[in-house]
């Protein structure tokens, strides 16, 4: 699951700022034009621009999730989450900005995009600031005996030493 998944971060990441470049080609071919979509500081015209700078931006957001987990040595369930939020994001942000564009009532479709991002910033910045943290924990959730086993927690197996219980991920708690 993790060259698929994470994969198409990067795949995502490459084409954002691709689609940015043609964008900003295609904006820049009109953008002389005085009332070109209402003129420079019209709704219309700043909604196109957030779509156009919404592939760079969010293109390079992918880029940065995918280099922060091309290494890790187990991927959890959270960061699953966190790649499909960080492409949701990416793919609807400059669709509901052109949509707004034309459409100034339906802003509430920015709650998609803004939710989505949100969540996987959230997520990621919880795993990579508490790695020993598994889905499990970050839901809160128990096994039917009211308590969640180490593996469950952690997404890891232990390994018992001579002497001492450790796991394979040995970072101490923050």
């Amino acid at each position: 699951m993790k060259a698929s998944l994470f994969q198409l971060n990067l795949v995502v990441a490459w084409l954002w700022i691709l689609l940015g470049f043609v964008t900003g080609m295609v904006l820049g071919m009109f953008f002389h034009g005085e009332n070109w979509l209402g003129g420079y500081a019209s709704f219309r015209r700043r909604m196109y621009r957030l779509a156009h700078i919404s592939f760079f931006g969010l293109g390079t957001v992918n880029l940065l999730f995918w280099l922060t987990t091309k290494d890790l040595p187990a991927l959890t369930a959270v960061m699953r989450v966190a790649s499909v939020a960080f492409i949701v994001g990416a793919i609807t942000m400059p669709i509901c900005s052109v949509v707004m564009a034309h459409f100034p009532k339906a802003h509430l479709i920015f709650s998609i995009p803004v939710l989505s991002l949100l969540l996987a910033g959230a997520l990621t910045f919880l795993s990579v600031a508490r790695p020993e943290m598994g889905a499990r924990q970050f839901l809160g959730a128990t096994n039917a005996a009211g308590s969640a086993s180490a593996e469950e927690l952690t997404g890891q197996r232990l390994f018992v030493a001579p002497t001492t219980l450790r796991t394979s991920n040995s970072l101490p708690p923050l």
